[in-house]
């Protein structure tokens, strides 16, 4: 089965002023390369879903616009599985900077069993850290028409395999490998966890 790595880079960063926050430095890296660093070792390719591809051109990866600009995030997932060569996407978001590729491979690993397989920590799905089938693109298309964009209320319509919290907690602390950064403050908490504050 080919897993294809795809990086939501679509956001207008409004929290963070409007400073595209994947391009922000944290430990000598900017973030998406820190996310494409922790995600290439464990899927077979990668895509990054933007509508700023200048700001990425120099990464030498496939982009692919947003098919539905106002559709938040569900309308990036869908872009990148629709995209996606492989017949999943394991899909990220492009803020998260503390993302461990064991955490990934326990995700991707198990692709085969259910059309989502997403880790849950505390009461939330991690849907910005899961796979998803092809199976997923005819129910997202009908709520991203319908302006419907909760990601989690297609999932009545597909198969949903769930990762428990302790799963992961074995491998890394969920609140730091989920952690992503949508504010200058949330940047600042960032880079003093990565030992990178000034």
């Amino acid at each position: 089965m080919r897993i294809t790595g795809v990086v939501q880079a679509g956001g207008r960063s409004t929290r963070m002023g409007g400073r595209p926050k994947a391009l922000l430095e944290l430990g000598g890296r900017r973030l998406i390369e820190r996310v494409l660093a922790a995600l290439a070792p464990a899927v077979d390719d990668l895509l990054i879903v933007t509508n700023t591809p200048e700001l990425y051109a120099y990464l030498g990866l496939p982009m692919v616009p947003d098919a539905y600009p106002e559709g938040g995030s569900l309308g990036g997932i869908y872009t990148g599985l629709r995209a996606a060569p492989g017949e999943v996407a394991f899909t990220v978001a492009c803020d998260m900077p503390f993302l461990r590729t064991d955490v990934v491979r326990l995700v991707v690993e198990r692709a085969g069993l259910a059309d989502v397989v997403i880790p849950r920590v505390g009461g939330q799905l991690e849907t910005l850290h899961a796979a998803y089938g092809k199976a997923c693109l005819g129910p997202m298309e009908a709520r991203l028409r319908a302006g419907r964009l909760k990601i989690v209320e297609f999932f009545a319509e597909v198969r949903v395999l769930e990762i428990p919290e302790a799963e992961v907690a074995r491998l890394a602390d969920p609140a730091l490998v989920f952690m992503n950064v949508n504010t200058p403050e949330e940047f600042e908490r960032a880079r003093v966890l990565a030992g990178d504050a000034r």
